[in-house]
């Protein structure tokens, strides 16, 4: 067995890892293509004030940020409907509540800076037992979530009015996208950290873009560049004693760079 693989912090980061890596582009597509890439943003920003009042409250602070978050996403939606063509300013309203929020509360909380710092930018070690059951549980849901209603977030992400006028319910599946994108984040939430888990949703998907000539296929080059970015970004984290979070995220970004100037020199 490689040494990495002897850890069991380390095995709990790979399982969560692949996970990640894998839901977070998944998601991160349809959002990139809705032009909604800043809800990832925002939301992980909430997630992060989510965390804290549990730690204030003494509730486990990842079910928690998950229940704040889906609590946020009523109230975005509805901001979005009041700024109907300024989509953008509910989405600033919600990210600028959040990190107020955030920091009111680190104020308040008993966290260290270690804790806190692990919220802001991941921390692998801190992986428990039930944070492990309860990210495969809705790592679990959110797949099959996606499978199931594939056709529907398609139409979705390319025609609205088509898709309101074929019998879809598109404020339904509205909130079914921000759901998914609520509970990616909760699982990204300890392994990537709250300021970089929505890179993680959209630099894959960018690079995905120069590569694919489909929707398919820039779903599935958007997973396979996310699981490969979370296998470095662990590995280089492990032997250079890097943040696993921002080695990740590096990861992702080299390999679109890459990306890039290969599209450059062969166009």
């Amino acid at each position: 067995m490689p040494e990495i693989l002897q850890y069991t912090f380390m095995q709990k980061a790979f399982v969560v890892g692949l996970l990640v890596g894998g839901l977070c582009p998944s998601i991160g597509t349809f959002l990139v293509l809705r032009r909604l890439s800043m809800v990832g943003e925002t939301l992980a920003h909430t997630s992060l004030a989510g965390v804290l009042l549990g730690i204030l409250w003494g509730i486990s602070p990842l079910p928690f940020a998950l229940l704040v978050s889906i609590l946020i996403v009523f109230v975005l939606e509805k901001l979005r409907k009041i700024f109907p063509n300024y989509a953008e300013l509910s989405l600033a309203i919600i990210m600028s509540a959040g990190l107020g929020l955030a920091v009111v509360l680190m104020e308040f909380t008993n966290a260290s800076d270690t804790s806190v710092t692990g919220l802001l930018f991941g921390s692998i070690i801190t992986l428990s037992n039930q944070d492990i059951l309860l990210i495969g549980l809705l790592s679990f849901l959110s797949i099959l979530v996606i499978i199931r209603y594939y056709r529907e977030f398609f139409y979705l992400t390319f025609d609205e009015e088509g898709a309101r006028l074929a019998g879809i319910a598109v404020e339904r599946f509205n909130y079914f996208l921000l759901f998914l994108t609520t509970m990616v984040i909760a699982i990204g939430l300890r392994i990537v950290g709250a300021l970089l888990i929505s890179s993680l949703m959209i630099v894959p998907v960018a690079a995905s873009l120069l590569l694919s000539r489909g929707f398919k296929q820039t779903l599935l080059f958007a997973v396979l560049i996310g699981i490969l970015s979370v296998l470095i970004g662990l590995v280089t984290s492990f032997y250079l004693g890097l943040a696993p979070g921002g080695a990740i995220v590096l990861s992702s970004v080299i390999i679109f760079l890459i990306i890039l100037l290969f599209k450059k020199i062969h166009p």
